[in-house]
């Protein structure tokens, strides 16, 4: 195992005592302190002192493999090209594309008037240059580049400290000028009404819940409240239609969600409900040409699809187009002019069906047995093609247009790779694990072809696992750094996810959270036992819910991983979801459960929380990141984490933390700065095995 180095010593945090006590139990937490009272504002200096420390101490250890942190960087920047564009599209009179100039950590944005020869140079105007924007600032996200309807004034959001409240701008097109109209405070959400007399907008609140829309006139001096949240564990976002009709207000937690719809024309009247919230009923809404589109699961645990009269009263109003079932698992859709575009897996396999209104139904056809695929930048109504993202485990992402007449695949771009990539030296399995339950775990596995089974060769394990959100076997272009140098690389499909239908989701939740650790675990085994990887030779990586994955399973299990990497990892379940002033606790019970009600769920999560189950035993190398500014997953989870484990384990393996001062729930915010992040996870796993 990695040992620690002698020199320098790791910091020790103080232990203070707290303790609560909750359904006739007491919890302690002596690094309760680590939370700092006045959060979101992190202004206690022992809390930043006790940081800066550990960050230190992951300098002086990792600096010392500087030279393999430098050659993975390089390697990965040599896969990406500096120059990246993208594949034009249009809307309206415009055409749009952004593209990353040479060194540029982020992108810059351009239109041109429609209809211009496409062989012709020039002619793109610069719509935002976000290195422009960033200049100075440590972090830069832009969330929202809206241009209204006339093509005039353009709206932005950006955040500019990794805490998710991003600041709406306006600039005059014509002009280059920004408007005096400035939103703070917001989600990113932008839509604009259809006469571009103004804007709506997602307030957040000071604990960073988005519960407000508000309309802005531009000009005017008080914006108006069109909607307001009052429940806090329900969350709220904005969006347009396809036909750009309507604004559609979706309130929703994890499994429970309501509709409320207003035309872009009347953006003072006031919005209507589609169909009144009840628990457990999930629902989408899109606007075809004579009817809104809804996804919902009222009747079908995998979904159906409704057509929906305008100015329905009532859901006995619905009329069912599609159902899914055990095998097809309906979970996205856009709707077009004469045809609606469904997102589906059949058997955990990526298919996109094309429902017409004046032929046949039809699924498009890929080139692949295994791969992901999902709509991409489809900006208007009425389109002679369906724009498409496309990748395998061995094929870069590549843009796909579906002629829509012609009924075939037209690849308008591969990612292109400048330093070399040759797909067949690569190779792809599809494996399924059998649980210590029976039920058949999907696990997706790539490497070199030179990489054989039985010879002891390393293996990095990834999991995510909850919110129902699947891990699809895509590309990496920075796995390849693994692959090249003799690893495997293993994606464990796990419950808690949706790669098998909402059922899959629903078995890694509340009072089956433990499905999904115990498949990662089995899945290890399997590959172990099975010659994939050598006994005790499997790395593992997973970040927020999937870093609270790995805290679980190195609590479960922690003879089987050579290393652990956990970012920003979700490790303290129990405090947190007993902690129901925090932004994300209230919406997070139908997850994880309310522990502040029901013993139960108090007992269930106490006995996986992985911060609560640290024991004194021996653990594998680990490395852990979180953000000062994550409102996600919060600073102290990492922290306390860190500070319990080093006080508790029995063994001198390393342990090291970086905390990113200036970033939040997604790391340093260029791709360079990411690459970087990406080298020295991947340097750390190295140095696990003794490769580095």
């Amino acid at each position: 195992m990695l040992k620690a180095p002698a020199t320098p010593q790791p910091p020790v945090a103080t232990k203070k005592p707290h303790e609560v006590s909750h359904h006739g139990e007491t919890v302690s937490d002596p690094y309760f302190w680590l939370k700092d009272p006045g959060y979101p504002e992190v202004t206690d200096e022992e809390i930043l002192g006790y940081l800066r420390q550990e960050n230190a101490y992951f300098e002086s250890v990792m600096n010392s493999k500087k030279p393999v942190i430098d050659t993975i960087f390089e390697e990965i920047k040599g896969r990406v090209k500096e120059d990246d564009e993208s594949v034009p599209w249009q809307d309206g009179a415009y055409e749009y594309r952004w593209a990353f100039q040479k060194g540029a950590q982020y992108r810059t944005w351009y239109r041109r008037s429609r209809g211009r020869n496409p062989f012709r140079e020039g002619g793109w105007d610069v719509l935002l240059d976000e290195n422009k924007e960033a200049e100075g600032l440590e972090f830069f996200k832009l969330g929202a580049l809206e241009v209204s309807p006339d093509g005039k004034l353009m709206a932005f959001s950006a955040d500019v400290n990794g805490s998710e409240r991003f600041t709406v701008k306006v600039r005059n097109l014509e002009t280059g000028e920004l408007l005096a109209d400035t939103v703070e405070e917001a989600s990113g959400e932008v839509v604009w009404t259809a006469d571009s007399g103004g804007f709506f907008y997602v307030h957040v609140s000071k604990e960073w819940r988005p519960y407000l829309v508000r309309y802005h006139a531009l000009g005017a001096k008080a914006d108006h409240d069109v909607y307001e949240e009052a429940d806090t564990s329900f969350f709220v976002h904005i969006g347009e239609t396809s036909r750009k009709r309507h604004l559609v207000i979706r309130s929703a937690d994890h499994v429970t969600a309501e509709n409320w719809i207003l035309e872009l024309d009347a953006p003072n009247e006031e919005p209507y409900l589609l169909a009144p919230r009840r628990t457990g009923h999930d629902y989408t809404v899109d606007e075809g040409e004579h009817s809104f589109y809804v996804r919902s699961n009222r009747a079908r645990q995998n979904f159906s699809i409704y057509m929906v009269p305008f100015e329905s009263e009532g859901e006995e109003e619905w009329a069912a187009i599609l159902h899914g079932d055990d095998r097809h698992y309906l979970h996205g859709m856009q709707a077009f002019d004469g045809f609606l575009a469904v997102e589906e897996r059949v058997d955990g396999l990526d298919q996109v069906k094309l429902l017409r209104l004046d032929g046949p139904d039809r699924y498009i056809e890929f080139p692949e047995p295994v791969y992901e695929v999902g709509l991409g930048t489809n900006t208007e109504f009425s389109q002679d093609h369906l724009r498409l993202g496309y990748s395998s485990l061995v094929t870069p992402p590549t843009v796909f247009d579906y002629d829509l007449k012609g009924q075939k695949l037209v690849v308008r771009k591969e990612l292109e790779i400048p330093s070399g990539y040759d797909k067949s030296q690569y190779a792809s399995e599809r494996l399924m694990v059998t649980a210590r339950d029976g039920v058949q775990v999907p696990v997706s596995l790539v490497y070199k072809k030179d990489w054989q089974k039985d010879t002891g060769a390393p293996l990095h394990l990834y999991g995510y696992g909850a919110y129902g959100l699947g891990m699809s076997p895509s590309f990496s272009v920075s796995r390849l750094s693994l692959m090249d140098r003799g690893f495997a690389y293993a994606i464990a499909h796990i419950r808690g996810g949706d790669e098998l239908g909402y059922g899959w989701y629903e078995a890694g939740k509340l009072e089956h959270r433990t499905n999904t650790f115990n498949d990662f675990v089995d899945v290890a085994r399997y590959l172990e036992a099975e010659g994939y990887a050598a006994e005790g030779g499997i790395s593992i990586s997973g970040g927020s819910a999937g870093g609270e994955l790995m805290g679980a399973v190195v609590n479960q299990a922690p003879e089987l991983f050579k290393g652990a990497v956990l970012h920003v990892p979700f490790v303290d379940v129990l405090n947190t979801m007993l902690d129901a002033d925090l932004p994300l606790t209230p919406i997070e019970w139908p997850e994880w459960g309310n522990p502040l009600e029901s013993a139960d769920a108090f007992a269930t999560i106490k006995s996986y929380c992985p911060y609560s189950n640290i024991e004194a035993k021996a653990y594998p190398p680990m490395m852990v990141t979180g953000g000062l500014n994550d409102p996600r997953v919060t600073y102290w989870e990492p922290a306390k984490w860190t500070a319990k484990l080093r006080a508790v384990k029995a063994d001198d393996n390393m342990l090291v933390m970086k905390i990113n001062m200036g970033a939040g729930h997604g790391g340093k915010s260029g791709r360079y700065e990411r690459f970087h992040e990406v080298a020295e996870e991947y340097a750390f796993v190295l140095m696990c095995f003794g490769f580095a």
